[in-house]
């Protein structure tokens, strides 16, 4: 059957956006709508719902199964896009900009496993509060660069955060700078429509900005609820991604309110957007 899709997304964009959202296999998050507890639940519901894809957010890759993982993965018939890493730094204190020797090398180790355990899933490693609220640009490009050694075939995915939540690196262009700094071609950018918003004078552009390092994307609406729920105009961002030819996934780092069904729904409100 033909459909129709929305001009400003581009025809075949959809195929090429695989949707996802974010499941815990360690420790809660708030940016998903399922307790680790509930993994393989949380598995099923999300293929019942539509999604192509999972970001899992693990704080420790080195204490969980990877070939559990891939074998429920693979039963469910889920890719994995990303693992998200900034549980070890709300739970652990680490970071890669600190002064602090010893948690900046504990922080750069544990990117490394991350870096490990996504290898064999092609995923992207995402660097968002890991890099730290506070700390040193330099110090940030020593680890980074340090990090990206460790396997080139794996990317990283460096997130501009919004200022009340870090101080270092809040827009696309001061992520493209650390990247330059950096000089691996392993490291990129991830794309969030919450904190660009707050960033960004135009939020299309940042991301059009961002071109062939665009690595990943996150959606939220205005308030980090899912999209539709706030007044973020999503019809820019398509058409950025369209522009860059940007091929990755799409994932939900949203609040589950105003209830864990409305992240489940919006994979729904989202492709009615497209079509």
């Amino acid at each position: 059957m033909t459909v129709d899709r929305d001009p400003c997304v581009g025809e075949g964009e959809f195929g090429r956006w695989p949707l996802g959202l974010i499941i815990s296999v360690q420790d809660a998050t708030p940016f998903s709508p399922f307790h680790p507890q509930e993994w393989e639940q949380a598995l099923a519901r999300a293929v019942e719902r539509g999604y192509e894809a999972v970001e899992l957010a693990i704080t420790n890759p080195t204490q969980v199964g990877q070939n559990s993982v891939a074998a429920d993965l693979a039963r469910a018939d889920l890719r994995l896009s990303s693992i998200t890493t900034g549980q070890a730094a709300g739970k652990e204190g680490l970071s890669l900009s600190t002064p602090n020797d010893r948690a900046r090398h504990k922080a750069i180790e544990r990117v490394q496993a991350h870096m490990s355990f996504a290898s064999r899933f092609g995923a992207v490693v995402i660097v968002g509060l890991l890099r730290g609220a506070e700390g040193s640009l330099d110090l940030l490009v020593e680890s980074l660069q340090e990090c990206a050694r460790c396997d080139p075939k794996v990317r990283l995915a460096l997130e501009p955060l919004n200022r009340y939540e870090s101080r270092l690196v809040n827009t696309v262009a001061e992520a493209l700078e650390i990247v330059d700094l950096v000089g691996t071609e392993n490291l990129g950018l991830l794309f969030d429509t919450f904190h660009s918003n707050i960033e960004e004078p135009d939020i299309g552009e940042a991301a059009r900005v961002a071109g062939e390092r665009l690595f990943h994307v996150h959606l939220a609406d205005s308030n980090r609820w899912p999209p539709g729920h706030g007044h973020l105009d999503f019809r820019p961002v398509w058409d950025a991604l369209r522009d860059v030819g940007y091929d990755g996934s799409l994932v939900l780092e949203c609040f589950p309110k105003p209830g864990a069904e409305a992240v489940l729904a919006a994979g729904s409100r989202i492709r009615s957007w497209w079509t």
